[in-house]
């Protein structure tokens, strides 16, 4: 890491409070002025031809966003005071903003209280209203670009992309370096098409459902599948991933993610002003954060060893946390009943006709037969709990609601346990079982080949 200097410029450094791929950002104090200053700083070592070309490039974004500084006057942008240009080094001199970035509330875990989210999505829309109106289009609008404070104040920041319209993609802030993603763009965007304000106000739409479900709109193991998704796919119903968010939300983020240009929100005032018609309907003191202990109990298990952290707090809302007493039935064989469950804590015994097959314990999963079965839809095996036990419940009805992703596991980790489970049964029939029959032959790779005898 690069010694802090003491000085840039006439400016005297207090302390890094900021590093990035490029830059390093420092709070710093000047003796003209009152208030605290912070310096975004970017030095130019290396000499070599690629180096050089990045490092013109540099110079081209921090000149862009001092020309776009002299045209914004607005709360919800950071100020910029001067930029200097030097072969050597260069520096953006900006207002000090005490704040951290939304990508801290982006975890469900950390989610913010519903009526702060859409106060805060509501400031940035009315600061994109402004900068429009001033002929600005940000281009690079997600939670590491947005600042907020305790209080809720809020600051845009980044403008270096702004008068880059007619850059080609690759160009973007969010392809170049490695040091993004494209899952905030617009579908516009990406197609490199001519960009307006409804660009900005798309990717505020993918940053409001962020921070609502702790998740993004469209996820994808691999690049294109992204892209394709972000062209093509209709985002999920963010009242079904968090059931605390009103159902009224659905139209607005909808309507904030359209494809089509013509029917997605025409500026930020008029985005602003359906949120406030959600935000009115919210009672502010029925927040209550989320239940960690219960996701870090669910962590530990080996079902949920292939679920990321935003697909385990899925699981957590669109399941039951159940306790019962000893000798409690929970499922009864040949009910019409297509509920499973994994004990977290203690034990169950598994029966069919009144004959005892097995217990599971701590972590293992029951009752999954009725879910996998299409024909019948009915429980195969009577559950009962042999102790205290506490387990969690899942119905089929919620799972079908739940995301592709979280779907996907699950068909393929009950899946891996029924394959496992009928292996070990047939190796315990196999030990009463007659001597199997001996091969004449040995197929490998669609080739018959006859055992010959020494």
């Amino acid at each position: 890491m690069d010694k802090i200097p003491k000085t840039i410029g006439s400016y005297r450094i207090i302390r890094e409070i900021g590093r990035g791929a490029t830059a390093v950002v420092y709070l710093a104090e000047h003796p003209e002025y009152r208030e605290p200053v912070a310096i975004k700083h970017v030095r130019f070592k290396d000499r070599s031809r690629d180096e050089a070309k990045w490092n013109r490039r540099l110079l081209k974004l921090l000149k862009a966003e001092e020309a776009v500084a002299k045209r914004l006057n607005h709360p919800g942008i950071i100020r910029i005071h001067e930029a200097v240009l030097d072969p050597e080094e260069a520096y953006v001199v900006m207002e000090y903003f005490p704040g951290e970035t939304l990508e801290r509330y982006c975890s469900f875990e950390r989610l913010l209280p519903i009526h702060r989210t859409i106060g805060i999505i509501f400031k940035c829309c009315m600061a994109l209203d402004h900068a429009y109106r001033q002929g600005v289009v940000h281009r690079d609008i997600k939670p590491a670009n947005i600042l907020v404070d305790e209080h809720d104040n809020v600051k845009i920041t980044d403008f270096g992309l702004a008068l880059n319209i007619n850059k080609k993609i690759e160009s973007d802030s969010t392809f170049i370096m490695g040091v993004g993603s494209p899952a905030y763009m617009s579908p516009e965007q990406i197609k490199n098409y001519p960009l307006n304000q409804k660009t900005d106000l798309y990717s505020l739409g993918v940053v409001l459902f962020h921070l609502l479900a702790g998740r993004l709109p469209f996820r994808a193991t691999n690049p294109a599948q992204l892209i394709y998704k972000i062209l093509n796919a209709d985002p999920p119903s963010i009242a079904m991933l968090n059931p605390e968010v009103p159902e009224q939300m659905d139209v607005v983020i909808r309507k904030a993610l359209e494809k089509d240009l013509y029917s997605r929100y025409k500026n930020g005032a008029e985005f602003a002003k359906d949120l406030s018609a959600v935000r009115y309907k919210i009672v502010d003191d029925t927040y209550v954060p989320p239940d960690t202990s219960r996701f870090s109990i669910l962590r530990k298990l080996a079902f949920f060893t292939e679920f990321d952290d935003i697909e385990l707090w899925e699981v957590l809302r669109i399941s039951s946390w159940r306790k019962v007493a000893p000798r409690t039935l929970i499922f009864r064989e040949k009910s019409a009943d297509q509920r499973f469950g994994i004990v977290l804590e203690g034990e169950v015994e598994i029966s069919v006709d009144g004959r005892r097959i097995t217990s599971q314990g701590n972590g293992e999963l029951f009752g999954e037969l009725a879910w996998l079965d299409a024909a019948d839809h009915c429980q195969m095996t009577t559950v009962i709990a042999t102790r205290d036990t506490t387990y969690l419940e899942i119905s089929p009805s919620a799972l079908a609601l739940a995301t592709e992703e979280v779907r996907t596991l699950f068909r393929e980790q009950v899946a891996t346990t029924v394959a496992k489970r009928l292996g070990a049964a047939s190796r315990m029939i196999a030990r009463d079982g007659e001597p199997a029959m001996a091969s004449d032959y040995a197929q490998t790779e669609g080739v018959d080949l006859k055992l010959v005898d020494d």
